[in-house]
């Protein structure tokens, strides 16, 4: 299964695209406050605009070995105790080695915002990272599928 982190994704388009090949279920998972038109052939799930409820959602409804798109460090720590895969939309795979580096970065730079000190703000979305994305997208769900790299871009 293949939940997704809907609220801010751009690779909605691809991870369809990609996940069908594999015959992945995929739950797209947003808060009210993001509800778009649906799409009659994707699975959609809309909670509480709260700010971490679609975070819970998702936490409280994967199990081991399911994969999970997102952005937030702070979900995908909690996600790679319970042996999930995570992977962001940049194409950055989250790994038990590194989490807690970039949780600490997370740490540091809301620091610095409370204290009045702001960054440039993340970068802008290229079509590089897009092309990681799809490449460790395909890695993943082919790995999993127990086959060599079968999709052909």
């Amino acid at each position: 299964m293949v939940y997704v982190d809907a609220d801010s994704c751009p690779v909605k388009e691809d991870i369809v695209e990609i996940a069908s090949y594999y015959h992945y279920e995929l739950l797209f998972v947003a808060s009210y406050a993001h509800m778009m038109k649906e799409n009659d052939e994707q699975k959609w799930k809309y909670v509480d605009s709260d700010k971490e409820a679609v975070d819970l959602f998702i936490m409280n409804a994967t199990k081991k070995q399911d994969i999970v798109v997102t952005q937030d460090i702070g979900l995908a720590s909690t996600l790679l105790l319970k042996q999930v895969t995570v992977l962001s939309p940049r194409g950055v795979i989250f790994e038990e080695k590194s989490i807690n580096t970039a949780l600490d970065m997370r740490y540091l730079s809301a620091k610095a915002r409370r204290k009045g000190v702001y960054g440039k703000g993340p970068k802008p979305y290229t079509e590089e990272d897009r092309q990681k994305f799809r490449r460790n997208f395909i890695r993943i769900l082919s790995k999993v599928e127990g086959e060599s790299i079968g999709y052909v871009e």
